[in-house]
């Protein structure tokens, strides 16, 4: 069936391997070899970890720029528009350019499956290998050792903070799980380790292939914005790392102009306060806490959805008397999105305040707006929840 659009393209790609999620390098790797994806000229940074992947590539992305590179990165999931993914000195490519890199990967995969992100991943590669860039900034989906991005022998290797997410694939501890992150290391290259605890099993792998490693102090500076310090450390090393360092002032005006979507966001729509945050697991949400009491100590109520393969019950344990009321919303068409009578009976168990069911995000929007005078609304649980809060703002919302 033809597929002229970026939408139809995707669609077929959800539909084309058996499983959304089948973590290895067999298949991705022959076929970036065929399509020669598999060495790419310019430095590469991988980054891995739990939380701050994200807020990582972005500064790193913002700091390239800033001196003057030319940089492509790839990154996931998307909030709004899957060309976010994939960047080219910071704008997404168009959709023209995605539709070309997903034809010829279909043409040269022959009978090899793929999942939707293993698509994206070579897609991301091969519009890269088409421009004369000065640095690649990939960004790992899941894990790290066996991710669709670590076909890709990295110049400089990152990883974030390392805390229980995704059990059922990478291990149910923080040793099982700090060993698929650290799958990104390679002999004797550059490591910045950016989690103030880090793992055994990722200090032990740093030693055995003899890398030159940067720890993060955690000293540092109190969090400056929606970035941790172990972010910005993260970030700042890589760059020092990969030839284009940064000196406190310069790094001071960039991170004063970098908006990250999703990532501790602070709105005013319609009158009302919001803060958008893509806290998806237990440590995420103890770092939104801790920012909300700083930033947002006035009276505060939640728009709430999450996905069933969540630990929800260890997510909600520190949220008991965080918020003053509760709207949760269903996430229509996300078949992995645990029903909100179940994070309803969650509550419960924890004592938190009262909470309201919802029909989907707008629902929830319409119910807090003619309700709780004073109070902020804060959006978080999935990218899915914060994605949908984002597509009813439209181009009518400002910062806070």
């Amino acid at each position: 069936m033809p597929r002229s659009t970026l939408g139809e393209w995707l669609a077929h790609l959800e539909q084309l391997h058996p499983s959304a999620i089948d973590l290895g390098l067999e298949r991705v790797s022959a076929v970036a070899a065929r399509l020669s994806l598999d060495s790419p000229r310019p430095p590469v940074a991988t980054i891995a970890g739990t939380n701050g992947k994200g807020s990582t590539c972005a500064l790193l992305e913002a700091i390239a720029l800033d001196q003057g590179q030319r940089v492509g990165l790839f990154t996931s999931p998307h909030l709004l528009r899957y060309n976010e993914r994939i960047r080219l000195d910071g704008k997404p490519v168009p959709d023209a350019q995605i539709i070309e890199a997903f034809e010829a990967i279909d043409a040269a995969r022959g009978d090899i499956s793929l999942t939707y992100f293993e698509f994206g991943a070579l897609a991301a590669l091969w519009v890269f290998s088409r421009q004369e860039l000065d640095v690649v900034v990939l960004e790992v989906g899941l894990g790290g050792r066996l991710d669709a991005v670590n076909i890709i022998d990295a110049t400089v290797a990152v990883i974030t903070s390392i805390s229980l997410d995704h059990e059922a694939w990478l291990g149910s501890d923080r040793e099982t799980i700090g060993g698929e992150k650290a799958g990104i290391l390679r002999p004797g290259i550059d490591a910045i380790i950016a989690d103030a605890d880090p793992p055994q099993s990722v200090v032990e792998r740093v030693r055995k292939l003899d890398c030159r490693a940067s720890y993060f102090d955690p000293a540092a500076p109190a969090q400056a914005g929606a970035i941790r310090p172990e972010n910005v450390f993260a970030a700042r090393s890589a760059a020092a790392c990969l030839g284009f360092p940064i000196d406190d002032a310069r790094l001071a005006r960039v991170m004063a102009t970098l908006v990250l979507p999703g990532r501790l966001q602070r709105l005013e729509h319609q009158g009302r306060e919001i803060v958008l945050d893509v806290a998806h697991n237990p440590a995420a949400v103890d770092n939104l806490l801790a920012w909300l009491d700083e930033q947002v100590p006035g009276p505060r109520v939640a728009l709430f959805a999450v996905l069933s393969d969540k630990d929800i019950h260890a997510m909600m344990r520190p949220c008991s008397t965080a918020f003053d009321h509760w709207y949760l919303p269903a996430l229509p068409g996300v078949a992995r999105a645990l029903e909100s009578t179940e994070v309803a009976a969650v509550l419960d168990d924890i004592g938190a305040s009262s909470h309201t069911r919802c029909e989907d995000v707008g629902d929830a929007w319409a119910r807090f707006a003619t309700a709780h005078p004073g109070a902020s609304l804060v959006v978080f649980g999935s990218f899915y929840t914060v994605a949908g809060f984002m597509g009813l703002l439209g181009e009518g919302h400002s910062k806070a």
